[in-house]
């Protein structure tokens, strides 16, 4: 027997095999534990059905007249207005070509028991100034007051009397969006009594090289005071 090849001691153990590396974790859902994977398919799940039933409901909005949409008229826009509201004027033939600001003001009763009525506030302006020059322009600021007018004046005639339920939701909704305007900017102490929004119009001038003639006069369109 070589001198160097020995027989272990009677009674030692034999040397332990080394250590075997940890199997990789399955990626994604299959990595995790019985009890989180049952969460997050239920999670899933549950935004499957919602996305699913959101774009089930655009569909029929935006769908020519069906049964289907008639029968659930009522859910239909009750989910749709105003927020999810679809529309087709990117493709009109005519584009508006006028200039439409909202603006506001407020009776507001100060600190002292006094009434003052504040001058009024161009919220288009402010909204246009907040987004002008962004490389990441908020969807809000560009048009939840926009769309909001649009369906305002869409559910109400000339003398700003509601059409119908989606004239009183028009009407809410714009006195929402106000108030939370005006109330971001109040003085310490005030307290909004009422609000009073009007719509100035004014139309977008013909270019220089056209003969054409384009009354550039603005146009107010003032909604009664709101009680808040």
């Amino acid at each position: 027997m070589d001198s160097n090849e020995r027989e272990p001691a009677e009674g030692a153990l034999p040397p332990a095999a080394p250590a075997q590396p940890a199997p990789p974790r399955a990626p994604g859902i299959a990595g995790l534990s019985a009890p989180y994977r049952v969460v997050a398919a239920l999670a899933l799940g549950a935004l499957g059905v919602g996305a699913c039933l959101h774009l089930g409901l655009v569909f029929l909005h935006v769908a020519p007249a069906n049964t289907v949409g008639k029968q659930n008229a009522r859910l239909v826009d009750g989910w749709i207005y105003p927020e999810f509201e679809q529309n087709w004027k990117l493709f009109a033939p005519n584009p508006l070509q006028q200039n439409i600001a909202v603006e506001v003001r407020a009776q507001v009763r100060t600190a002292g028991g006094e009434l003052v009525t504040r001058d009024w506030r161009d919220l288009s302006a402010e909204d246009g100034a907040a987004i002008r020059h962004g490389l990441l322009p908020s969807h809000t600021e560009q048009n939840e007051l926009r769309r909001a007018w649009d369906f305002f004046t869409g559910s109400h005639d000339e003398d700003n009397k509601p059409d119908g339920e989606r004239g009183e939701l028009a009407e809410q909704y714009l006195k929402r969006i106000a108030v939370d305007r005006l109330a971001s900017r109040k003085a310490d102490g005030d307290r909004i009594v009422r609000i009073q929004l009007r719509s100035a119009t004014r139309s977008v001038a013909a270019p220089s090289w056209s003969g054409e003639k384009t009354d550039t006069q603005t146009y107010y369109r003032e909604l009664p005071w709101w009680n808040v």
